[in-house]
């Protein structure tokens, strides 16, 4: 789940690159675009569309030639320019209309916009959190306390399942009303599917600790009755 936060490959879009479609030129102003300080929603994913773009949870991607001026060689290097979302991008109202303000807010996208950013790091503290309680289990030398290890990973799995639900959501909504162009395609990348794993996991792992306290309850239940008889 750490390395799913930390990485930025939650949706690729795949286009023709500059040097098969000639549009070099054109693959230069979106990068100007995407990098200014102004870009809004329908500026940065329309240069996500054309320049082979990749976007996580806090970070958006472009790849674009690296030659500045208009004779390149043959063989065209290519860069990955980023721009982070701050937490302050995060909170922003989406529009109805990506880049159009007069639109009025669309509370659906932003609020699932927020929930995909928070989500994963409740998911995170949750299951730190019950690792303390483990290792408090471990120095007590009783197995009981985690119960609550199990349910805080439960717990976490529920948000992992809500931070992909929330994701899915909101790329859905925005190709409804950014349509992605004929040539370009979009797909899901592996820090997403990185996601899609830790939920079973989690859910997995909140069984097995669950199951280990009430066998470990079970045991010192039936020891303690051989004792008194």
């Amino acid at each position: 789940m750490s390395a799913s936060v930390g990485t930025d490959f939650w949706y690729e879009y795949h286009s023709p690159s500059p040097t098969d479609n000639g549009s070099e030129t054109l693959g230069r102003n979106f990068k100007d675009e995407f990098l200014s300080d102004e870009a809004d929603e329908k500026t940065y994913s329309d240069a996500l569309f054309h320049c082979n773009g990749t976007m996580g949870l806090w970070r958006r991607c472009i790849t674009v030639s690296s030659q500045a001026h208009w004779f390149r060689q043959p063989e065209a290097d290519f860069t990955t320019e980023c721009i982070s979302f701050s937490l302050s991008d995060q909170f922003l109202e989406k529009y109805l209309e990506p880049g159009n303000h007069n639109s009025g807010p669309d509370l659906v996208r932003t609020y699932l916009w927020r929930c995909q950013c928070l989500l994963p790091f409740v998911s995170l503290g949750l299951m730190c959190f019950g690792a303390l309680i483990g290792l408090c289990a471990c120095a007590c030398r009783n197995l009981y306390p985690t119960i609550g290890t199990g349910v805080l990973h439960f717990l976490a799995g529920i948000c992992t399942l809500g931070t992909i639900a929330c994701y899915v959501a909101g790329i859905e909504l925005l190709h409804q009303k950014l349509k992605l162009p004929v040539e370009v395609r979009g797909e899901f990348g592996w820090s997403f599917c990185l996601a899609c794993v830790s939920a079973p996991l989690q859910f997995m792992a909140a069984a097995l600790f669950i199951w280990a306290a009430r066998t470990n309850r079970r045991e010192y239940t039936l020891m303690k009755a051989y004792r008194v008889a």
